[in-house]
């Protein structure tokens, strides 16, 4: 199982030029499959007279769905050198659509697998990425009195504080590394002289 995985921090859009062909490089952070499938198809209606909107995918923080589109390019020369720049820069839950206008001189393969990799290597440094890291969502509930200066304490120590609820007693929504639940439950109990509990819930990216 994946500890962490790094993303595009937003969408965006780079373009640059090569022997008067104009490659535009559109990336963004997907969730699932279909959310990529409907940018892929949001900037080819942005793009109607283009040559080509060729694109690739990585879902998954193992990559587990990987896709990839020449859309008219010779084969191998577009979607697949894009894949590949996403993966050697480890970046996952991303979609990356390189539209192309035809600026009049061939590149042959090399020239393309060159400018489409490229293109995305430029567009992913333009935009930025961020690490994303797996967590263990778990509750804490403690009474009102103790409850101020846990969750004080708790983000003090650089813990992801989620939500706080306030009912007949106070809730505190936090995210731990799995590997730190055992040490946490110790200091918990430290904290709040054994009075607070600890819920483990499911996994999220934080």
């Amino acid at each position: 199982m994946q500890e962490q995985y790094r993303t595009v921090a937003r969408a965006g859009v780079h373009e640059t030029e090569i022997n008067r062909s104009r490659f535009i490089c559109a990336l963004a952070p997907v969730a699932t499959e279909e959310e990529a499938q409907e940018f892929i198809a949001r900037v080819r209606k942005e793009h109607p007279t283009a040559t080509h909107n060729c694109f690739a995918y990585v879902i998954g923080a193992d990559a587990s769905v990987q896709r990839a589109s020449d859309d008219g390019e010779p084969g191998g020369t577009a979607g697949a050198p894009m894949l590949q720049m996403l993966m050697r820069r480890e970046v996952r839950y991303t979609a990356a659509v390189v539209t192309r206008y035809y600026g009049g001189v061939k590149l042959g393969a090399g020239g393309l697998i060159r400018a489409y990799g490229g293109v995305v290597g430029e567009a992913l440094d333009a935009v930025g990425t961020l690490t994303r890291q797996r967590f263990r969502l778990a509750t804490v509930t403690v009474d009102h009195q103790r409850a101020g200066r846990l969750e004080n304490d708790l983000r003090a120590t650089g813990r992801v504080v989620r939500d706080v609820r306030y009912a007949e007693a106070v809730t505190i929504e936090i995210g731990l590394p799995d590997s730190e639940v055992p040490a946490f439950r110790a200091w918990l109990a430290d904290t709040t002289a054994g009075t607070a509990e600890l819920e483990l819930g499911g996994e999220a990216f934080a």
